[in-house]
């Protein structure tokens, strides 16, 4: 498996950072559409993106080394995201914060707005997670022969690691995380004036849901006290979809 899609001027072009870039794209593509059918301001929306994405990818790599900081010795290490290190829920925390700041600046409805953005970032996450495969990270522990046999040919040889395969655990998150996109979109079309915050809410709870479990399966979570910290922090989502909600 190559992460390197090809070289420009030099310079190492790696799947990773293309897949990403398409779940971003596929993202604004689904929040137009969306956008429009809620009658809502779609520049508005670029607006706020060009301001909360480079904050989220901050918040993904500040969140990652604050729990890794023993592996990172100087500036430029935290810096260089090139030989990875980002958590999506640092990405998320960070883009609902900016995103929050700029709702209250704007003088907009932050939630309606948000619940027409989440089904877009939960898609993005979904595609996203195939940059994973691509860099034979984020799996789970060893399986057998026969268990990953169930599973398309890529796939085995994506999950066979210096002769070892294991959990493609970012295809299970990449299906959960679809799926929770086609809930949140079908709830957002259906949902009544007045019941703004119940997408966003969705998606926390939702999503956290499957990251508990797909996280007990990872072999390289990030730890806190000796427990998983995305486990922890899908507690709190959880939690605070269901105050939202009610």
């Amino acid at each position: 498996m190559n992460p390197v899609a090809f070289e420009l001027f030099g310079l190492e072009i790696r799947w990773y950072g293309i897949i990403i870039s398409l779940g971003v794209l596929g993202a604004m593509l689904l929040i137009y559409i969306l956008s429009k059918k809620k009658e809502l301001n779609y520049d508005i929306i670029i607006d706020a993106f060009l301001v909360t994405f480079p904050i989220s990818i901050i918040g993904a790599r500040l969140y990652y080394v604050a729990f890794e900081y023993q592996n990172y010795h100087s500036f430029m290490d935290v810096i260089n995201v090139r030989n990875g290190g980002m958590a999506i829920h640092g990405g998320v925390i960070a883009a609902l914060l900016s995103g929050y700041i700029f709702a209250r600046y704007k003088k907009i409805n932050f939630l309606r707005y948000v619940d027409v953005i989440m089904p877009g970032v939960i898609l993005a996450q979904a595609i996203g997670r195939w940059g994973n495969f691509m860099n034979q990270e984020a799996h789970g522990g060893p399986v057998s022969k026969e268990f990953i046999s169930k599973f398309p040919e890529f796939i085995q040889n994506g999950m066979l690691i210096k002769g070892t395969y294991y959990h493609p655990t970012f295809l299970y998150e990449s299906i959960w995380n679809t799926l929770v996109c086609l809930i949140l979109v079908y709830v957002l079309l259906k949902k009544k004036e007045g019941k703004d915050g119940i997408i966003l809410g969705g998606y926390m709870i939702l999503y956290s849901i499957g990251r508990f479990f797909i996280e007990g399966l990872r072999t390289d979570s990030l730890m806190f006290m000796g427990l998983r910290t995305a486990q922890i922090v899908s507690l709190l989502g959880v939690l605070l979809g269901i105050i939202l909600i009610f």
